[in-house]
C-alpha cells in the first residue's frame, strides 16, 4: 500500500471511499466489475476503497486481487439492511472476517428470489470481471437482525460499524428513527453525496458529536466521490479508528475532489 513517494509506517493523506457497490448489488450498474473499479479509482486520485454490496461479500475477493500491485488499498465490508430498514456500512480489516460476518447475515435474510426484471441482475465475477454466477438470493432485502445485534457482531469480529447516508428519507437512519439510538455506540456516522456537512447539521444539530464521513454510495463508476481525506500510517481500521477520534497525529477531513 503506498501511493508512488509513501513509505508504510509513516503518516501520510489518501483519499478514500468506504462506499462503493460492484455489479453484485441489483441496484449497481454492470460497469462495476473490479479491474474498472480499480483503474477509476487510481484515476481518481482514490487509494483507498471499501466494497460494500448489499447484503453480501461475494464479489470482494475479485476487487482485491485486481487492486493487487495498483497501490490501491481495499477494504471489506458490506451494506447492511438491518430490521429497521435502516443501511449500514459494516468494514473489516480482512476477508475471513467479512465471510464469517456474511455467513452470519444470510442466515438472517428471508429466502427470496430475485427477479432480475424487476430488480436487476445480481452478477457475481472474477477479479478480470468475467461472469462467474448469478446470485439467486434477492440482496436488497432487510436481514431479521436488528441494529443492535447486528453492530454487536461487527464488533465481535473486529469491524467498524457506520450508518450509512443517515441524512437520506430512504434507508437513512435520521429520517427512519428520528436519532442515533444511545444505546448504538457507533463510532462516526456517513452523510450522503448530496449534503455538506454544514447543512446535515443544520438539520440534524444532535449528531454534531459524531465524526462524520460523506459517502459516495458508488453505484457507477463517475460516483466514486473520494471526499474523505484521512491522515493514516496503513489502511487498517486500527488507523481508521484513530483517525476519526485524531488520536497520535491522525486525523481525517471532508475535502472536495481537487
Amino acid at each position: 500500500w503506498a501511493c508512488a513517494d509513501k513509505l508504510m509506517g509513516f503518516l501520510t493523506t489518501i483519499r478514500a471511499e468506504l462506499h462503493v457497490h460492484t455489479c453484485l448489488s441489483p441496484c449497481a450498474e454492470v460497469e462495476m466489475i473490479p479491474p474498472l473499479i480499480v483503474r477509476e479509482a487510481i484515476e481518481r486520485g482514490i487509494y483507498l476503497i471499501a466494497i460494500t454490496d448489499h447484503n453480501t461479500t461475494a464479489n470482494i475477493e475479485g476487487v482485491m486481487k485486481a487492486a493487487q500491485g495498483s497501490g490501491l488499498a481495499v477494504l471489506p465490508g458490506m451494506e447492511v439492511q438491518t430490521r429497521e430498514e435502516v443501511h449500514s456500512l459494516c468494514l473489516f480489516d480482512t476477508l475471513e472476517q467479512a465471510r464469517a460476518f456474511d455467513n452470519w447475515l444470510r442466515a438472517g435474510l428471508p429466502p427470496m428470489k430475485n427477479n432480475p426484471d424487476y430488480f436487476g441482475e445480481q452478477f457475481v465475477v472474477d477479479s478480470t470481471g468475467d461472469f462467474l454466477r448469478r446470485e439467486e438470493q434477492l440482496l436488497i432485502l432487510s436481514a431479521e437482525y436488528g441494529l443492535e445485534e447486528t453492530f454487536a457482531k461487527v464488533q465481535e469480529l473486529g469491524g467498524l460499524f457506520i450508518p450509512a447516508h443517515v441524512n437520506r428519507t430512504a434507508f437513512g437512519l435520521l429520517p427512519v428513527l428520528g436519532m442515533v439510538p444511545p444505546e448504538l455506540p457507533v463510532e462516526a456516522l456517513e452523510i450522503s453525496r448530496h449534503i455538506t456537512v454544514e447543512k446535515a447539521l443544520q438539520q440534524f444539530p444532535h449528531i454534531a458529536r459524531y465524526p462524520l464521513l460523506q459517502g459516495g454510495d458508488a453505484h457507477r463508476l463517475d460516483e466514486l466521490l473520494g471526499a474523505n481525506k484521512f491522515t493514516i500510517a496503513e489502511p487498517t481500521l486500527a488507523e481508521l479508528r484513530l483517525a476519526l477520534a485524531g488520536i497520535d497525529g491522525r486525523s481525517f477531513r471532508i475535502s472536495p475532489r481537487s
